[in-house]
């Protein structure tokens, strides 16, 4: 029965890669800049009174007004080890938020061996300047000298809890099918950092308590869907980015499956798409597109053509793909702000619009409307 499953995914995976990737819009968008000049914007969280927070990846945390000036940096960051694609990268607020300013963000900790991705929460203080209570709670083992692959994205989770996408580092790409370490694997923890009561390795000798999936390359997408599952993508290597929803204790297959290949051409391993025991994803891409960022959208602001689509930013070919969506299946796929500016995030705002920071040494934060 498990063959049959396994052989049953990788012909829905294929069909749903084989489907058209762009299609007519039903609805075109007009992207409005609401701010400007941002140095390698990575992510964007709300704030009351229709502020935003966004991080920069060289180690910076702003402020942006509703109005769209652009604030001095907040105080109280930890060190940031920003080099390569490392820095300071998600950020997401609390759910009760306007009652306890708390806010969580991921970065890329320097330490004893290297480097690797670190989840802290912290309160911004009442006049927007610092950061206060900042603590660690959670740091990616073991540390590794590299400045590639750190996942970091994060997910408030039903019942208090969060999770955490986290890379492989690049050259410990093996590590993602090893349960006594961090990489390559998405962790799911209470908001002090513990890991949540659950989890699939609790109790398993030799595994890490925090992990909840593992055989994942570089996630640098994660939104909660309308079911409240959990839903990720992965950078491919050459060719094979991937959509996945991770589910408790299994293999998500990277490095021995993969539809891409090495840099340069190459097959990696044994060059295997399927194995029994390892998850397919429910889509892919070849070529890349170079994925980062993930929302979807439930609110009726672009009318029902687009309410219940998941939306993923293109770093690669500078657009952002909208996704169709029915019964947990992928339908067709259609590129907006087609400009060659590389998208780096995208979330719907409190007021049900959507939200896009461009990834540019002068990045902008865009509100798209309607036409």
């Amino acid at each position: 029965m498990h063959q049959f499953l396994q052989r049953t995914r990788a012909v829905t995976a294929a069909l749903v890669c084989a489907l058209p990737l762009t299609a007519a819009l039903s609805q075109p968008l007009r992207a409005v800049p609401v701010a400007t000049g941002l140095e390698h914007p990575w992510a964007v969280a709300f704030l009351p009174q229709g502020r935003f927070l966004v991080t920069e990846r060289p180690g910076r945390l702003r402020v942006v007004e509703a109005d769209g000036r652009v604030g001095a940096p907040v105080e109280g960051l930890p060190a940031v080890a920003a080099a390569g694609q490392g820095g300071l990268l998600d950020i997401v607020t609390d759910s009760e938020f306007a009652a306890n300013r708390t806010l969580y963000f991921c970065f890329s900790e320097p330490g004893p061996g290297g480097n690797s991705t670190a989840l802290a929460r912290a309160r911004l203080t009442d006049d927007l300047k610092r950061l206060e209570d900042v603590k660690v709670i959670f740091s990616q083992k073991p540390k590794v000298a590299s400045s590639l692959h750190f996942g970091c994205r994060i997910v408030l989770a039903p019942g208090g809890l969060l999770f955490l996408t986290l890379g492989e580092r690049y050259q410990r790409m093996q590590d993602a099918q090893k349960l006594d370490n961090h990489l390559g694997k998405v962790v799911r923890l209470t908001r002090d950092g513990a890991p949540a009561p659950g989890n699939p390795f609790l109790d398993r000798a030799g595994a890490l308590p925090e992990i909840w999936s593992y055989g994942h390359r570089n996630p640098q997408g994660a939104a909660l869907g309308p079911d409240g599952s959990l839903w990720i993508h992965e950078h491919g290597p050459q060719g094979g980015d991937e959509i996945n929803l991770p589910q408790a204790g299994r293999n998500y297959g990277w490095p021995v499956i993969t539809y891409g290949e090495n840099y340069g051409g190459g097959r990696i391993g044994e060059g295997l798409t399927a194995r029994a025991g390892m998850e397919q994803p429910l889509k892919y891409w070849v070529p890349s597109i170079a994925p980062s960022g993930m929302a979807f959208l439930t609110s009726d602001r672009y009318g029902p053509g687009f309410k219940g689509n998941l939306f993923i930013g293109s770093l690669k070919f500078g657009y952002l793909a909208r996704l169709e969506i029915a019964d947990g299946k992928i339908g067709r796929e259609h590129k907006l702000l087609d400009k060659g500016e590389r998208v780096r995030d995208v979330r719907q705002g409190p007021d049900g619009l959507l939200y896009v920071l461009t990834d540019l040494p002068r990045g902008r934060l865009l509100r798209l409307l309607p036409e």
